[in-house]
């Protein structure tokens, strides 16, 4: 400690040492708070009551068409509305999901979004796979053409996809849904 060395130099140098720590100590208390007030301000506390009807969020990178897109931007992100049957800790709720979801029903609250309003514009949850991947089926197609894939003709169907809705259909090589799909009859 400063000055209890019988050195001069030495006592000098501690002291400034000393300077410097509760110099940075400030400086790093400090820049703490200002990433904290960053971080909190993109932070909602969200608080669900059970009986509530909440949308959830699933991985979009893990669906499953026929076409491998590049950009998962434009599939559904939120799914519901499900129940809230309980509260399972601070910050995680059990949902009331479908029968036969393969899905561990109780969530993060950042995955939930309450609902809001009377109308019910639902999102079904989607079939998940053996591997655990989520899964669209065909239902119908809608309409045909001819496109060419690399100078060769080919037929392109527009496919509606389940728990979809009819807008969010997407055109699709008819041999390769064929393939992906053996038992789906167009």
């Amino acid at each position: 400690m400063a000055g209890e060395s019988l050195v001069a130099s030495v006592d000098r140098s501690l002291q400034q040492r000393e300077a410097a720590l509760v110099m940075l100590k400030f400086y790093l208390e400090r820049a703490q708070n200002r990433m904290k007030q960053q971080a909190d301000r993109l932070r909602t506390d969200c608080e669900f009551q059970v009986g509530d009807l909440v949308y959830l969020k699933l991985q979009p990178y893990r669906q499953h068409l026929v076409q491998r897109r590049i950009s998962h931007k434009l599939d559904p992100k939120w799914f519901g509305p499900f129940k809230v049957i309980s509260k399972v800790g601070a910050v995680a709720y059990k949902l009331q999901l479908p029968d036969g979801s393969r899905i561990h029903p109780v969530f993060h609250v950042s995955q939930l979004k309450k609902h809001v309003g009377e109308a019910i514009c639902s999102n079904d949850l989607p079939l998940v796979g053996p591997d655990g991947c989520i899964c669209k089926e065909p239902v119908k197609i809608l309409d045909r053409r001819i496109g060419k894939i690399g100078g060769r003709a080919v037929t392109e169907v527009l496919v509606e996809w389940t728990n979809s809705f009819p807008e969010d259909s997407t055109w699709e090589v008819l041999y390769q849904l064929q393939q992906q799909f053996p038992q789906f009859n167009p």
